[in-house]
Parts: C-alpha cells; sequence; structure tokens
C-alpha cells in the first residue's frame, strides 16, 4: 500500500488544500492520504492562530464524507514544533510494511535542504511534488537519495491568512472554504477580530 502524508496547519482549511490532496491522491498513485495538521510549524514560527481542537474539527467537517481522506492528530497531541522527521518516524513505525509518501508543493523543493535531519528523511519518505504552472519541474542532487515524484497539480490561489483576513473584515469565505467550515467559523467566532 502507497501511503501519502500532507502537513500544514490547515488554519482553516480550504479549497486549494483539498483540490492539492486530490491530486497527489490521483497522481500519487495513492491508496490514502492522511492530512497532519501542525502544533507549529517550524519555518513558520506563530503562524498558528486557531487552537488545534478547532482546526482539527474543521478538517474533520471537510474530508468526512471522503473515504480517501484520513486525519491524524499526531503532531498537535504531541505539541510543541513539528518536525516531518519526527513524525515520519511515527509513520514508519505504523506502517512497517508500507510506501510512504510527503506532499509537499513546487515551491518547497528549494527548502528541503532546511528541513530537520532531511538525509534519514529521504530514506523514510518519497516526495510527491506538486507541479504548478510556471515551476520547472527540476531534480536536486544535492540531496543523496532524494525521491521527488512530480505531479501535476492544479493552481489553486488561496491561502488561509487570507480566509482569516477575509472573516476579521467580516467578509464572505464560502467559496473559498468548504460549507461545514464556514458554518463553524460563523458558529464559534473564530478568526473575528476582538
Amino acid at each position: 500500500m502507497k501511503i501519502g502524508f500532507m502537513g500544514g496547519s490547515f488554519d482553516p482549511v480550504h479549497f486549494g488544500h483539498l483540490v492539492a490532496a486530490q491530486d497527489a491522491y490521483e497522481h500519487g498513485g495513492l491508496d490514502r492520504l492522511i492530512f497532519v495538521p501542525t502544533a507549529q510549524a517550524p519555518l513558520k514560527p506563530g503562524a498558528v492562530q486557531a487552537p488545534a481542537e478547532a482546526r482539527l474539527t474543521m478538517l474533520r467537517a471537510a474530508v468526512d464524507m471522503d473515504s480517501r481522506f484520513e486525519i491524524s492528530d499526531y503532531e498537535v497531541r504531541k505539541g510543541g514544533t513539528s518536525y516531518t522527521i519526527e513524525t515520519a518516524r511515527h509513520f514508519r513505525t505504523l506502517f512497517p510494511g508500507d510506501e510512504l509518501a510527503w506532499v509537499i508543493g513546487a515551491d518547497q523543493v528549494d527548502r528541503l535542504h532546511l528541513w530537520r535531519e532531511i538525509a534519514e528523511l529521504v530514506t523514510l519518505v518519497e516526495f510527491i511534488v506538486l507541479a504548478r504552472p510556471g515551476w520547472a519541474t527540476t531534480q536536486r542532487t544535492d540531496i543523496a537519495g532524494l525521491r521527488l515524484r512530480w505531479c501535476p497539480g492544479h493552481l489553486v490561489e488561496i491561502s488561509s491568512t487570507e480566509v482569516r483576513e477575509r472573516v476579521q473584515a467580516g467578509l464572505a469565505v464560502d467559496y473559498l472554504i468548504p460549507h461545514k467550515t464556514v458554518e463553524y467559523i460563523r458558529e464559534t467566532g473564530l478568526y473575528r477580530a476582538t
């Protein structure tokens, strides 16, 4: 079995995340795709705004009817800064005989050398790279053993930051995020200016 993992803060989850997950699932030859919300991303300190439970609830609401997708709360339960190497080790123990792949956007390829313990990480996972229009599909030769599987990806220009800013400004976010996520944000008052 080939299992893909997609990390991120999902603060909140939006259609760009979901389209990327679908592209990775279809073009990466995956049997399962597991979303892995971070507690705190190492290269984006202070970026997470919503509590972990709120982000998990929104993500569950967004994908609960799609059997291709699952959610792991491993990183948020662990707390602290989330490093992919630690998460990959965890999943390797859970799925010892399966192929593991980590889904990234093309913009992350040039930053892989900054990832903690990348030399070990490349022995644990293949990287499914979602190519976007305008990004060159180049192979890196400076990281020994790096496996990049380039897949076509849709260009969906939505960011969680934009969604949060729109909520704070009282603007609609209905066509940027799933309806159940919109309802959750409205009911809880999440992201509203205080």
